[in-house]
C-alpha cells in the first residue's frame, strides 16, 4: 500500500493524509473489548460526529482512503481463508463476499498497525475474519448526511466490494 498522497482524480474530493485517516479510525477505539471504546457501535458513532463537524472535504477523503484501504485487501489470499469462530475453532467456515467485506473492515477498524500487519502476513487475516466491521462502511455516509443535509452520493475512486481488485483476484 502506498502512502504517498497522490493528487486525487478529476472530479474526486482532495486526498486525506494516511496519517488522518488512521487518527480518525483510533476514534473507533480498537478492538471492541478496548476499554476507550466500550462498544464498536460507539466508536462508529463517535467517529461519525467529528467528521459531521469537520469539513466536507474531510468526509469525502475519509470515504476514499477507507475504500482504497479495503481494496488493497480485496486479493485472494485473504479472500479464499475461511472465517474461524472463537467459540469453535476447529470448524472454519468459507466467507460470503459479504463476510469477507465486513471483516476487511474489522481489519480496518483494528487500526494503523493491525491493518499493516495484516498486509504484511495474509495468515493474520483470520484473527478477523469472524468481526464484522460492517457498520464502518456507513460512517462518512452518514456524517455527509448531517453535515449537508443531503444524501452521500459520491462515487470513490476504489471499488471495495468483493472481488473487484482484479490484481488481486488474478484467477477470476
Amino acid at each position: 500500500m502506498s502512502t504517498i498522497d497522490e493528487p486525487p482524480a478529476a472530479g474526486l474530493p482532495p486526498q486525506l493524509s494516511w496519517d488522518r485517516f488512521w487518527q480518525l479510525v483510533d476514534l473507533i477505539g480498537g478492538e471492541p473489548a478496548v476499554a476507550v471504546c466500550a462498544t464498536f457501535d460507539d466508536g462508529c458513532e463517535r467517529l461519525s460526529e467529528v467528521l459531521a463537524a469537520g469539513p466536507v472535504e474531510e468526509i469525502l477523503g475519509f470515504g476514499e482512503r477507507f475504500a482504497e484501504a479495503l481494496y488493497h485487501l480485496d486479493r485472494e489470499e485473504y479472500g479464499t481463508q475461511r472465517a474461524v469462530d472463537p467459540s469453535d475453532p476447529d470448524e472454519p467456515l468459507p466467507l460470503s463476499d459479504d463476510g469477507f467485506l465486513y471483516a476487511r473492515a474489522a481489519v480496518v477498524a483494528a487500526g494503523r498497525a493491525a491493518y499493516e500487519r495484516v498486509l504484511g502476513e495474509p495468515e493474520l487475516f483470520a484473527a478477523h475474519s469472524f468481526r464484522s466491521g460492517e457498520r464502518l462502511l456507513y460512517v462518512h455516509e452518514e456524517a455527509y448526511e448531517v453535515a449537508t443535509g443531503e444524501e452521500c452520493d459520491h462515487d470513490t475512486r476504489y471499488n471495495y466490494e468483493s472481488c473487484s481488485n482484479r490484481e488481486g483476484w488474478p484467477n477470476l
